[in-house]
C-alpha cells in the first residue's frame, strides 16, 4: 500500500495548492493582467521551467506587448494568445481551459514517427476479447500473449488481470501494447506493473515545489511497485510496445517496466509528461493545467523529455505492424 499512499498524498497536496490558489486574485478580463498572471504562474508553480530551455523572462516582454495590442473585450483573442504562450513550453500536460476552448500542444509529438496504425493492429488483435478495459488475444499460432491497453484511465480490475494471466497460462510470452496511450490514473499503472516484479522496488523518485524559484523542490522521495499488490506473478519473456504518444502515466508505467523482472521495451522513445499536474485559477476564471511534481528514474534522471526503449524500431511496413513482429521475434529467441 505505500505506493498508494504516496499518490494520494502528492494528489492531496495539489489539491489543496489548486484550492487556495483560486482566492488569491481578483476577478479581471483584462489581457495585460491576465498574461502577467499566467506567466507568473508558471515562473513560480511550474516544475519545468529550466527544463524546457526557453528564455521565460524574455517570453514575459514578448507577450506583454502582444497583449496590450488586444482590444478589451475579443476573449477569443486573448485566450489564443495565452495558448501561444504556454506552447512554447511544448508541454503536453501544460493546458488552458476557457468555456468555449481548451489549449493543448502536439509539438512534443507531431514531428516523431507514428509507429502505430489501428488497422495493422487489427491484424493481430483477432477474437479479442475484453476484462475490464484490458483488450486481450493470443498471436503466433497462440504462443504468445498480446493485451493492448489503450488508456490509463480506463479502469480494470485484479479480477480482470487474473481472467487474462490465465488465459495465456501456456504462452512462451507476452506482449504489452501501450502505444498511443495518452496517459490517466497512475494507480493503474502501478497494479499493471506489479504482476512482472518478482518483489517489491524501487522504479523512482518524485519530488513537490516547495516555492517560486525554479530550484526550489522538497527532498526525493523513493516511488516503489508493491509486487504483492495483486498476487499475480509473470516472469515469462516480456515486451513493452512503446511509441511517442505513449505519455503521462504510460510513460511512468514504461520507466517501471525498465526494472522488472525479464522485459523489454521495444519500439519508439515515449512521449514523457514525467510531472504531475495540477490546476490554478487566472484572475478571468479561466484555469490553467501544468506540472508541479516531478518523476525520476533509479538513477535518479529526469523522465520528462521520454524514455528511449531497449530495442529502437520504427514503422516501415505496409502489410504488418514492424514493432508487433519484433517482439515476437524476440519471444521467440529466448
Amino acid at each position: 500500500m505505500r505506493t498508494y499512499t504516496h499518490i494520494f498524498c502528492i494528489a492531496l497536496m495539489l489539491l489543496l495548492t489548486a484550492c487556495h490558489s483560486k482566492d488569491e486574485m481578483p476577478f479581471s478580463m483584462d489581457p495585460v493582467t491576465n498574461v502577467e498572471a499566467l506567466w507568473q504562474i508558471i515562473d513560480t508553480r511550474y516544475c519545468y521551467v529550466e527544463e524546457k530551455g526557453v528564455d521565460w523572462n524574455a517570453v514575459h516582454d514578448i507577450y506583454v506587448e502582444k497583449a496590450r495590442q488586444l482590444p478589451q473585450n475579443d476573449q477569443v483573442a486573448m485566450f489564443d494568445l495565452c495558448a501561444e504562450m504556454l506552447n512554447l513550453l511544448q508541454d503536453g500536460h501544460v493546458n488552458l481551459y476557457a468555456p468555449f476552448d481548451r489549449s493543448y500542444c502536439t509539438s512534443w509529438y507531431d514531428t516523431y514517427p507514428a509507429n502505430y496504425n489501428a488497422q495493422l493492429q487489427a491484424l493481430y488483435l483477432r477474437d479479442y476479447r475484453v476484462a475490464g478495459s484490458l483488450y486481450y488475444c493470443t498471436v503466433d499460432h497462440d504462443s504468445i500473449g498480446y493485451i493492448y491497453y489503450s488508456s490509463f484511465s480506463n479502469s480494470f480490475s485484479i479480477g480482470n488481470l487474473a481472467w487474462v494471466f490465465n488465459a495465456f497460462k501456456d504462452c512462451r510470452g507476452l506482449i504489452i501494447d501501450v502505444r498511443n496511450n495518452g496517459g490517466g490514473d497512475l494507480n493503474n499503472a502501478y497494479k499493471l506493473a506489479a504482476p512482472f516484479f518478482k518483489e517489491s522496488r524501487t522504479i523512482g523518485y518524485w519530488q513537490h515545489k516547495t516555492g517560486p524559484g525554479h530550484n526550489d523542490f522538497s527532498k526525493m522521495e523513493e516511488l516503489k511497485v508493491d509486487a504483492s499488490i495483486s498476487g499475480i506473478k509473470w516472469l515469462r519473456p516480456t515486451v513493452v510496445l512503446s511509441n511517442r504518444r505513449s505519455y503521462s502515466a504510460t510513460n511512468m508505467f514504461i520507466n517501471m517496466m525498465r526494472y522488472a523482472d525479464n522485459a523489454i521495451i521495444v519500439g519508439g522513445t515515449s512521449g514523457g509528461g514525467g510531472g504531475m499536474p495540477m490546476s490554478y485559477e487566472m484572475p478571468c476564471g479561466w484555469t490553467v493545467r501544468f506540472s508541479s511534481v516531478r518523476m525520476y528514474d533509479v538513477s535518479k534522471k529526469d523522465i520528462e523529455q521520454g524514455i528511449e526503449p531497449h530495442v529502437l524500431v520504427t514503422m516501415q511496413s505496409t502489410d504488418k505492424d514492424d514493432i508487433i513482429e519484433k517482439a515476437i521475434e524476440l519471444i521467440n529467441q529466448e
